[in-house]
């Protein structure tokens, strides 16, 4: 079994054996939380919701139904459209990016996102993201009291984390490290 294939698996009972018969590059995400179990709970609930879209990608219009009411309402409101907002200016976008700290543009790639740009990490239509990304879910697990960890498979390291630790962030973790 992929890990592609085996993340719905994953999602919903843990490794498994697959666990031994393949040796992914894993990484760890630590989180703070008053209820890290609850964390991990949202996390795969909305992971578990847009994976099993996968094969039959819903429209944009129909995706505040699918998934559940917290997180739709957790996520930042949706630009308007391009016409009504004029053309996108990349020079000045570029610009003021090169002109950020390291820990701004940090500061800017973290929550919370519009739904459109979450939605798009996984889309694997033509239009979509999709079928570039870069993690996929392992397992996940608490550490303490007030601690948890979600594990994914990546393509390496660094990877396109953003919409992982975005996840997690409005599944309630805070202080999000990254590490093996």
């Amino acid at each position: 079994m992929d890990i592609e294939t085996g993340e719905l698996q994953r999602l919903r009972t843990g490794p498994g054996a697959d666990h031994d018969q393949q040796r992914p590059f894993l990484v760890r995400v630590r989180f703070a939380s008053e209820d890290p179990a609850r964390v991990i709970e949202n996390v795969r609930e909305v992971l578990t919701c847009v994976v099993t879209q996968r094969g039959d990608w819903p429209a944009f219009e129909r995706w505040p139904r699918l998934l559940p009411a917290w997180f739709v309402q957790r996520c930042a409101p949706e630009h308007p459209e391009p016409e009504a907002a004029g053309p996108f200016d990349a020079e000045a976008w570029l610009r003021r990016w090169g002109a950020m700290t390291r820990q701004q543009k940090a500061a800017a790639c973290r929550g919370p996102w519009m739904l459109s740009d979450w939605l798009h990490c996984f889309d694997p239509t033509e239009e979509g993201a999709g079928e570039d990304r870069s993690w996929w879910w392992w397992d996940a697990g608490v550490d303490e009291a007030h601690g948890g960890w979600v594990q994914v498979v990546t393509t390496g390291w660094p990877f396109g984390s953003g919409s992982l630790s975005w996840l997690i962030e409005a599944g309630g973790g805070t202080h999000l490290v990254y590490g093996p």
